[in-house]
């Protein structure tokens, strides 16, 4: 039921001609919203996230729907984090942009300084007179700055003002944000009719339940990253008005939880009681994958522990800096750390590791060998390459079915 409401199924049909703008609007609309990190090692986990949904797409395609304005359905926001949302859902988004205004305001040290109210206002208008504008369209001339998080103070500016939605992102270029005014970037068929803070939380709570199609009831807060001290109520609430429902799973151990779903989705959890949903993909999943937002849901349910290291010191990496889980079927079996070498165009995969018990059998390797494939295509890279000694046997089984 998890994997279903994932949208991780079915076998992934190779060819771009299997996927359009429809498609990847309808799997970001199943999700509720996609994470944005920069990471770039191989595809940024936004692509990524869609290619385990999808396989091979046209990555202009979701680019279109983000930025071409006769084509745009999502926009940037916040939700879980810096996300893509389907851009009907932007009035959600207003009851926070608003308390974050309040409290910028009353508790900003930087918005305290009279010079950078002027320069808020000053950013504004010029984007207002001259159009869309970039943090380096704007000069600098003070001292060097010590990190990525150290910004110029147009940036500084830039990003109170988006965080206001006074400005919204329009695009893109080498991945730097471009930002506009709202009224120019928003269509004017999307409904910014003010909602409450409650209407919001329970039409987020909803959205992760229906996303994650079968979870505890705290870890809907956790998918829209609401509080979940803030909401419990809230839940009780669509408990109470029969918009969840309460069943009991016997989990591997013979423990009883109590889960919720969606009332509207209990045929398709009948369905997959009884066997008529089989999960039958293999593929690898972004260490930002919504599947893995619950918090403790990779370890209840697939007794996996996802662990990104990116940030952390290289000699202390146990799996290696993005290290992928790999899905095969209905479990997770193992996590894979990936590197695209772009000017040779091969694939370079430091380690790949199996989980404790995972049997190496045909079925495996033969999901594993087609997982690599449509991940080299969708990176066009020629060559798969493991790089360890270790993992040369494993390799070579993989490679033989390619």
């Amino acid at each position: 039921m998890a994997l279903y409401a994932q949208r991780l199924i079915e076998p992934i049909q190779q060819g771009l001609e299997t996927v359009d703008e429809e498609k990847i609007l309808q799997t970001v609309k199943g999700l509720g919203c996609i994470q944005i990190d920069t990471l770039h090692v191989v595809e940024r986990s936004q692509y990524l996230v869609l290619w385990s949904r999808l396989g091979n797409y046209d990555q202009g395609d979701f680019d279109r729907l983000l930025y071409d304005p006769t084509k745009r359905k999502l926009f940037e926001g916040w939700q879980h984090a810096a996300c893509f949302i389907p851009i009907e859902d932007f009035r959600y988004q207003l009851p926070r942009m608003q308390s974050v205004h309040q409290k910028h305001i009353e508790q900003s040290k930087w918005l305290a300084e009279p010079e950078n109210q002027a320069l808020c206002r000053a950013v504004y208008e010029r984007i207002n007179e001259e159009g869309a504008l970039k943090a380096r369209d704007f000069d600098y001339d003070g001292p060097k700055r010590s990190g990525w998080w150290d910004w110029k103070p147009a940036k500084t500016a830039l990003e109170y003002l988006n965080a206001w939605g006074d400005l919204m992102i329009t695009d893109r270029v080498n991945f730097q944000r471009v930002y506009d005014l709202r009224e120019r970037v928003l269509p004017d068929w999307v409904e910014i009719s003010p909602t409450t803070e409650q209407q919001r939380d329970r039409y987020w709570l909803q959205q992760g339940v229906r996303a994650l199609g079968i979870c505890q009831a705290l870890q809907a807060a956790d998918y829209s990253y609401l509080r979940r001290n803030f909401v419990r109520g809230h839940i009780q609430d669509l408990v109470d008005e029969g918009v969840f429902v309460e069943v009991k799973v016997r989990a591997s151990g013979g423990n009883i939880s109590t889960y919720i779903v969606l009332e509207e989705n209990l045929e398709i959890l009948e369905q997959a009681e009884i066997g008529k949903i089989e999960a039958s993909r293999t593929t690898f999943l972004s260490p930002f994958d919504n599947l893995l937002w619950a918090r403790g849901r990779d370890q209840e349910l697939w007794n996996f522990r996802a662990l990104l290291e990116a940030y952390k010191p290289a000699p202390t990496r146990e799996w290696g800096y993005f290290n992928m889980p790999i899905l095969h079927r209905d479990q997770i079996v193992g996590r894979m750390d990936p590197k695209v070498d772009r000017k040779t165009g091969k694939m370079l995969i430091r380690g790949i590791y199996l989980e404790q018990g995972v049997v190496l059998e045909h079925d495996l390797i033969n999901g594993l060998a087609g997982a690599f494939r449509d991940f080299m295509v969708f990176h066009q890279a020629d060559d798969l390459v493991f790089e360890r000694k270790e993992d040369a046997q494993l390799g070579a089984q993989i490679a033989s079915f390619l």
